[in-house]
């Protein structure tokens, strides 16, 4: 199933859409009661949902999509060095301040500010007067659908909810002179997401094709397979000592090509367009302004 969260003369709402996103069907309540906002749906369950009957079917040009999940309930979760050719580059381009290998022995885990999450077709401000080192990320997102704790490897894909796109945008100097990733990677309108959520049963996302683009340039060209710490590391991992809860979003790493990699850096400029891709959920695109 593939979902978005959308805009439509003034009202958000939470529908079904066909691969192409030429169409979406507006998604009920078992009541009849619209559902006003994906985390709603994900708490408590498809088998909550049921298409509109009352409410027509829109095309994809009369509404605006908005991120699937608009403001996250916590800061996402996010790993870094997690494909290891990009793990390479991340140490060989001096931003690295982290004592680890450049190959981590353990996922490395930090985390994003809600408050930076925008959608497709969103611009990423440009932090004039703060940094001029801003790079782009292409990243497989989890998005867990049944919360716990301590959850073990064997069981970590039946709490996965679904997965969408997520670009993790970065000041690399903040990175670099703070010694941590936090500040960084939080900015305002620091996190593109979506254009979709594609449900756990759609997707094998051990073998999804990731791609990037800038202004039409491919730059990231890899696939999920060359994760160093698969979804269930990571769901194994996070949970051994903090509640998982239904909402929650992993983003699984970036693969080789950040704009940090290249000699000399090539970094975001206004004007610059991104696009990421992944196969079977959709492209994301989003410019700096």
């Amino acid at each position: 199933m593939r979902l978005v969260t959308y805009l439509h003369h003034g009202m958000i709402g939470v529908g079904i859409t066909d691969a192409d996103a030429t169409r979406i069907r507006p998604l009920d309540q078992i009541d009849g009661t619209p559902i006003a906002d994906m985390l709603t749906l994900i708490r408590d369950g498809l088998e909550s949902a049921t298409p509109s009957v009352m409410r027509p079917m829109l095309a994809r040009a009369e509404v605006d999509l908005l991120a699937p999940i608009q403001r996250p309930p916590r800061n996402l979760f996010c790993v870094g060095k997690n494909y290891r050719k990009h793990a390479q580059e991340f140490a060989d381009s001096g931003f690295d301040t982290a004592s680890c290998t450049a190959i981590p022995p353990h996922p490395v885990v930090f985390s994003k500010l809600p408050s930076a999450v925008i959608g497709n077709r969103d611009s990423i401000q440009y932090p004039e007067g703060l940094s001029d080192a801003l790079d782009y990320e292409a990243e497989l997102a989890v998005v867990i659908g049944r919360g716990g704790r301590g959850i073990a490897r064997a069981q970590a894909m039946s709490h996965v909810f679904g997965y969408t796109i997520v670009n993790d945008v970065t000041a690399r100097d903040w990175q670099q002179r703070h010694g941590q990733w936090f500040l960084g990677k939080s900015f305002d309108t620091f996190c593109p997401m979506g254009p979709v959520l594609v449900t756990a049963d759609e997707l094998d996302a051990s073998a999804l094709d990731i791609r990037s683009w800038v202004n039409g340039e491919l730059r990231q060209n890899a696939n999920t397979r060359d994760l160093i710490f698969d979804i269930p590391t990571l769901i194994e991992t996070i949970s051994a000592g903090i509640t998982l809860q239904p909402g929650d979003i992993i983003a699984t790493g970036t693969p080789e090509g950040a704009g940090v990699g290249f000699r000399p850096p090539r970094f975001l400029q206004r004007g610059d367009e991104i696009a990421i891709e992944i196969a079977g959920i959709g492209r994301l695109v989003n410019d700096v302004s």
